[in-house]
């Protein structure tokens, strides 16, 4: 059964981790597909460009058809001049695309237990910071040694503990809810407290609709 560090508790205590959640084989293929699937769920997909029917003017013929010399114009808005329409260019659309329940869980479970296998991951007494100290959480990440940059995941009520992490360099502050693959497998150092360890773990672990329910 893998363990993690206790960070702001006793120095010695090891918490024991659930072994569905960061028991998990690494899958690289399956993390790559999620990583690219939350990515693209978070673009905006708002770019966009003037076709030449949405570019304004361009309705008189610049010449005439033969005898200037030059090659033949019907409109000043042709993609070819500038100032004119684009061909192909982007529009509004959305780049989402589905991953099954079961590949994200999986996913999420294999990220967990990649923190797990290389002793990256601590759980974090939040009870105590009893009030925002920016300093008490900078000696914890320099006495526990691990490289940043450091994902802390928090609890939404331990206010203390989040006011106190967010301000120090690559560090991101995170709920259990906003967690994704991404932020687990681009973060070098995991620290987690408790209540969101629990909140992680049954994420991770919970079955497939029919089995347990959901």
């Amino acid at each position: 059964m893998a363990e993690a560090m206790m960070l702001g508790g006793s120095a010695s205590k090891k918490v024991k981790l659930d072994d569905t959640a960061f028991g998990e084989r690494f899958r690289r293929a399956l993390l790559h597909e999620s990583v690219r699937a939350e990515q693209a769920a978070r673009r905006r997909g708002t770019a966009a460009t003037k076709t030449r029917g949405m570019v304004t003017g361009g309705g008189a013929k610049p010449w005439r058809q033969k005898g200037t010399g030059r090659a033949r114009a019907g409109s000043s808005r042709s993609p070819v001049w500038t100032g004119g329409g684009t061909v192909f260019g982007p529009q509004p659309r959305s780049y989402t695309f589905k991953v099954n329940r079961k590949e994200r869980r999986a996913a999420l479970r294999s990220a967990l237990s990649l923190h797990a296998g290389r002793d990256s991951i601590a759980v974090l007494d939040a009870a105590s910071f009893t009030e925002p100290r920016t300093r008490q959480a900078h000696e914890l990440l320099e006495d526990w040694g691990q490289p940043r940059p450091t994902l802390v995941v928090l609890g939404a009520e331990e206010s203390a503990a989040a006011l106190s992490f967010r301000n120090l360099t690559r560090v991101a502050v995170r709920t259990p809810a906003d967690v994704g693959v991404t932020e687990l497998v681009g973060a070098a150092s995991l620290v987690v407290s408790e209540a969101a360890l629990a909140d992680l773990s049954a994420r991770a672990s919970k079955a497939p609709r029919g089995k347990e329910g959901e």
